[in-house]
């Protein structure tokens, strides 16, 4: 399906964010055109999925910027935090002899995901001054005997619960960039890297049956965000256990909520929202119709008609960052970035002529507007992640096809 941009929108992004980002992917390389179109995807639906004209795109030079971000913190040990069971003195080791692969980026998470930013802009960038020290990261990291140590880690007793659910997803997410990346370098990472995906993959299909109530806050613990991550990598992996075992969740956790407390949000040290992080998951396992109908009843607040998104801050007006020096207060700029590319994954999983599009956009054009510009690396606090934030959003890689 394709979305026109409202005039609303489109005033945002002509005076706000184009000096930032290119409009409409006008500078982009060629290969995002399908790079979209997720291997071994069903259907005629997915073979022809078009996707909407984004509130911004991504150019070289915000790429490079981003790629900078990464490639400060993907192998800086120090300042480290860690969620890490001692199950001896054998188990007081420096970080990077406890997960080799990525200790950097102050959080195994970040770290991750940081690798995923790089092989994303190496893929899409491939004749970038970064790609040089980008692919020489990557591949520093992503070696057996590293990976190999990851997972004897994940096994290690007391660690059941490590990084889940937000680390483990974002390690599926790398792996599904890299599956998606038609290179031989990423072939050989991606082999690699299989045995710690299968491991995850399987750490997943254990804990989502025995999971009874979802987790709905703002950080990493929660439920909706991860499993929107997961999926795609399902339909990448053309798993169909963990599709069906999704497809469970979401029946059990989402399929009957209503009115979504939406003006509660933000709690205070929140970068992901959990209404939108719930819709924009319930818009991969529904089709549009059904998609509207749910959304109908979950949040009835969402505008509608043709001047719905004359004041796109009215409605859900961007969070407000008091000091990005302090590493919880600073979450607030991920979320105007999460909430950006959630309300445009909501909008993508809409029929094409939903009267609600235009509110959606034009609020994600003001999100991003106000998060962006923040992304520079100047507190270590924000600059060891939002680099991915912002990059998930600028080149739209949460709308892969569904099916």
């Amino acid at each position: 399906m394709r979305h026109r941009i409202a005039p609303a929108l489109h005033r945002i992004c002509v005076t706000v964010l184009v000096p930032l980002l290119t409009l409409s992917g006008a500078t982009a390389p060629a290969a995002r055109a399908a790079e979209f179109i997720a291997p071994g995807a069903a259907g005629p639906a997915a073979a022809s999925a078009a996707l909407p004209a984004a509130a911004v795109s991504l150019d070289a030079g915000a790429a490079a910027r981003f790629a900078a971000l990464a490639l400060k913190c993907l192998h800086q040990e120090y300042p480290s935090h860690i969620s890490h069971t001692l199950n001896g003195d054998a188990d007081a080791r420096p970080p990077r002899e406890l997960t080799p692969a990525f200790y950097g980026c102050l959080d195994w998470h970040s770290d991750v995901h940081g690798h995923w930013l790089l092989v994303r802009l190496i893929r899409l960038f491939p004749d970038a001054p970064f790609v040089p020290p980008a692919h020489a990261a990557v591949t520093r990291s992503l070696t057996p005997q590293n990976i190999a140590a990851e997972v004897a880690y994940l096994r290690g007793a007391g660690r059941a619960s490590f990084e889940r659910p937000y680390g483990l997803a974002w390690l599926l997410q790398l792996a599904t960039e890299l599956r998606r990346f038609d290179d031989a370098d990423a072939r050989r990472w991606y082999a690699t890297l299989q045995p710690l995906e299968s491991e995850v993959a399987a750490r997943l299909e254990s804990y989502l049956p025995k999971l009874h109530y979802p987790i709905r806050i703002g950080e990493h613990d929660q439920s909706a965000f991860a499993l929107g991550l997961v999926w795609d990598w399902a339909v990448a992996s053309a798993d169909a256990r963990m599709r069906a075992l999704l497809s469970d969740a979401a029946e059990r956790f989402y399929r009957h909520d209503h009115n979504c407390p939406l003006a509660y949000e933000p709690s205070g040290e929140d970068f992901l929202s959990p209404c939108l992080a719930e819709a924009d998951f319930m818009r991969r396992v529904l089709d549009p119709p059904r998609f509207a109908h749910w959304l109908d009843s979950f949040l009835p607040q969402i505008p509608r008609g043709a001047s719905a998104g004359a004041d796109p801050t009215r409605w859900l007006p961007p969070g407000v960052v008091t000091d990005r020096s302090d590493p919880k207060l600073a979450h607030i700029d991920g979320l105007n970035l999460s909430r950006a590319w959630m309300l445009e994954g909501i909008a993508y999983g809409l029929p094409a002529q939903d009267p609600r599009i235009a509110a959606l956009r034009a609020s994600a054009a003001a999100h991003a507007a106000a998060a962006l510009p923040a992304v520079t690396g100047e507190h270590y606090e924000g600059g060891h992640w939002l680099g991915t934030f912002a990059v998930y959003l600028t080149s739209q890689a949460g709308l892969q096809p569904k099916r």
